[in-house]
């Protein structure tokens, strides 16, 4: 076999080895919680042997960590597809609830995942950096301010009325359910209908 072929076969397989990981040990939190994920169950849905596992992560923290920041790279990249800081501030904030509602439609496992890792104490772990994100929305947060769009507000209670409202509804489209017991389904008219009661709620 020609050597080049061999090696991009070999780095394939391996690839293929840590997404098998990774996407296993996603579904066993979401299944089970984090009690739930043991290194030899994940070994065992993954095809591979336990030791391999440490080959690819150093421990299960380590693993946790790096999976964590491989779904937060990829809601990034679907946040921020067309977004920028310097959108008025209707704007921006409608494209990162039609963003974000993109996100928990597209990547289902990858949103209750994200959920469940933001309120476990890994997320205080030094190992996880979302910094760059935080800049981008802070800085569209302060334009807006700047621009007297918005009023001025401490961060927690902007983010409350912001996106509070939104990822409420996001829990009832995903659970089906609304307060009156009927199945409910996030429609971007009804989504459009409380974003605009978020959005006179902001301004001055």
């Amino acid at each position: 076999m020609n050597i080049h072929l061999y090696l991009q076969t070999m780095r394939t397989r391996d690839e293929s080895k840590e997404n098998a990981i990774r996407e296993n040990a996603i579904e066993m939190i979401v299944n089970d919680g984090f009690d739930g994920l043991s290194m030899q169950k994940l070994a065992k849905a993954s095809g591979i042997s336990p030791a391999t596992i440490y080959i690819y992560f150093k421990n299960r923290e380590d693993m946790l960590n790096k999976v964590y920041m491989y779904v937060q790279k990829t809601f990034f990249e679907v946040a921020l597809d067309g977004f920028n800081p310097d959108l008025s501030f209707e704007t921006g904030l409608w494209m990162q609830w039609k963003n974000r509602l993109k996100f928990i439609n597209e990547y289902p496992k990858y949103f209750r995942f994200q959920e469940q890792f933001r309120n476990s104490p890994l997320i205080n772990s030094e190992n996880v950096n979302v910094a760059e994100f935080k800049l981008s929305m802070r800085r569209f947060v302060k334009n807006a301010i700047m621009r007297e769009e918005i009023k001025r507000m401490e961060p927690e209670i902007f983010w409350s009325v912001a996106y509070g409202t939104f990822y409420t509804l996001v829990k009832f489209h995903i659970n089906e359910k609304n307060i009156m017991g009927n199945n409910f389904k996030l429609t971007e008219p009804k989504l459009k209908q409380a974003f605009d009661m978020v959005v006179a709620a902001l301004r001055p």
